[in-house]
């Protein structure tokens, strides 16, 4: 009898063992999205969370994602096709480029059954308010402030009056008109004169990112700092009234999560929305729960971001933000899913998914010297722990001097390509470090089809990238060498993997790419 009941305690044990383990499984774990989607801005209509991110150089711009859970997103929507078309940084045109400005961080907002969503560009020095009464299917109309209010928040007070609050350590704020058309010059004044000090004078970050709230009456500031010697900070300042006193504190000094704001469900639990900097993959989201003591929202669990969250368990990321592509279009359309974002404007005569069905067609019509200055290479982002991306591509009317692949596109980026040169095909690795473009190594290629793979590691911040080549599919060779993938300021953006065709001789060729296809697993070094 003894062992009987040691036997079922045993069993029951086991059986308690799984049932946690499965729920804590079932948890959302941070980051919520291990992908570049940095500064957020969020709302909730009704029981729909819906947040725009900032994707700088990259087009169409303004991603809007949709969520019922805060935690599983879904890309719906882009407040724009291209932010300006008459500009040769944005072209890639005349040897400039927009890497690390286009548009920056904006503030989503919903009031009285129409959707905002405000950015502002270093590029232009305007300030773009997009607006529309279906977040999702659009049409947006665009109004343009010619000023660029850098890192702005909207607030749609309940007296009727539109504020914007701006500004880096020093924070300003105006009124706009009622159909946010222009700013009341008149108004504007200095909001918090050194939002950062509650974090103390010695500062490598002023205080920026704000994110301007009315909870119950009282107004809440969030903001972004950086000590020196420490980590990226919450700055969270509240008043009675909009034009002042403000009262500041530290929100949350932990992991370098920073910058967002706050979110409620409709059960009535908070939550703040953040970010991190993750090196090459980008900067990742983070909830953190929020507690309300004495009118402050306080984050995190003891000032800690936890790990786990009371939230539905994450398995978003594919195919809500990133997806695989057959290129096949059952409609014929020439259409893109919007996982999809091209590296500054595109052209959109010389693409096509319909000149050959199932296959998505790049062309060419300028030479260009370089990758970064080649136009059309067309992105998704690479995403962690770890990822990789793979593509056949089919080479016959590639022309001289031509080259086209799948690449890893930073400031110091890695590709995998076929290159013609002197009437032959060569598949090269190229890998640019430190601004020097060079090719690593070289394969003679004697056929029409290649696939190429390439891979990244972010665990743990390995930030590592290798490419491979493969003739029949299934047997994959590794070329070149392993590469770093460094988060560089210059671009400002996280790792994308691109497939590009360009010309560097003659014009008029094209290659033909057949599907592309990602993955959660990178191959085992031996």
């Amino acid at each position: 009898m003894k062992i009987r009941k040691d036997f079922f305690y045993t069993i029951l044990l086991i059986t308690v063992g799984l049932v946690t383990s499965q729920a804590q499984k079932a948890k959302a774990k941070n980051p919520t999205l291990y992908a570049d989607v940095p500064d957020l801005s969020m709302i909730r209509v009704n029981d729909t969370y819906y947040m725009s991110s900032t994707t700088m150089h990259m087009n169409p711009g303004v991603p809007i994602m949709k969520s019922t859970d805060l935690v599983n997103w879904k890309l719906v929507s882009y407040a724009y096709e291209t932010l300006e078309d008459t500009d040769d940084r944005l072209n890639l045109d005349n040897g400039k480029n927009d890497y690390g400005r286009g548009s920056w961080a904006s503030s989503l907002r919903y009031h009285n059954g129409t959707y905002y969503v405000s950015t502002f560009s270093g590029t232009t020095g305007k300030t773009y308010i997009f607006s529309t009464k279906d977040i999702e299917k659009g049409p947006w109309k665009r109004i343009v402030l010619n000023n660029s209010y850098h890192d702005h928040s909207l607030l749609f007070d309940d007296d009727g009056k539109i504020y914007l609050v701006w500004g880096g350590g020093k924070l300003e704020i105006i009124e706009l008109q009622n159909d946010l058309s222009a700013v009341k010059e008149e108004t504007r004044r200095v909001l918090i004169e050194n939002a950062h000090l509650p974090a103390g004078n010695n500062i490598m970050l002023p205080s920026e990112g704000s994110q301007l709230f009315k909870i119950k009456g009282k107004y809440y500031l969030f903001n972004i700092c950086w000590p020196k010697g420490g980590m990226r900070t919450v700055i969270i300042h509240r008043a009675d009234n909009i034009s002042g006193p403000w009262e500041g504190k530290i929100g949350l000094q932990d992991l370098g999560v920073a910058q967002g704001g706050l979110i409620d469900t409709p059960d009535g639990r908070w939550f703040s929305y953040l970010f991190r900097d993750a090196g090459g993959v980008g900067r990742i989201p983070y909830l953190v729960p929020v507690k309300w003591e004495d009118g402050w929202p306080v984050l995190g669990e003891n000032g800690k971001v936890p790990e786990n969250l009371n939230l539905p368990a994450n398995k978003s990321l594919i195919p809500g933000i990133v997806n695989s592509d057959d290129f096949t279009r059952k409609s014929g359309k020439n259409e893109l899913p919007l996982v999809w974002q091209w590296n500054h404007n595109p052209d959109n005569s010389l693409w096509s998914l319909k000149e050959r069905k199932g296959y998505l067609r790049l062309k060419t019509a300028r030479t260009d010297n370089s990758f970064l200055q080649a136009k059309n290479t067309i992105t998704q982002r690479t995403f962690g722990p770890q990822c990789s991306a793979s593509t056949l591509v089919e080479v016959a009317k590639m022309k001289e001097g031509d080259l086209a692949g799948l690449s890893l596109l930073q400031k110091d980026f890695g590709l995998v390509a076929v290159k013609v040169e002197n009437g032959t095909k060569r598949i090269v690795m190229i890998n640019a470090e430190k601004s020097n473009s060079n090719e690593i190594e070289s394969v003679p290629l004697n056929q029409d089809k290649v696939y190429f793979k390439a891979e990244c590691d972010f665990k743990d911040k390995a930030d590592t990238g290798r490419f491979y080549y493969s003739l029949d599919g299934k047997k994959w060779i590794s070329i070149g060498k392993p590469i770093n993938l460094p988060y560089t300021i210059p671009h400002f953006i996280g790792y994308r993997f691109g497939l590009f065709n360009y010309a560097t001789k003659n014009t008029g060729g094209y290659a033909d790419f057949d599907y592309f296809q990602i993955d959660d697993k990178i191959s085992k070094i031996k």
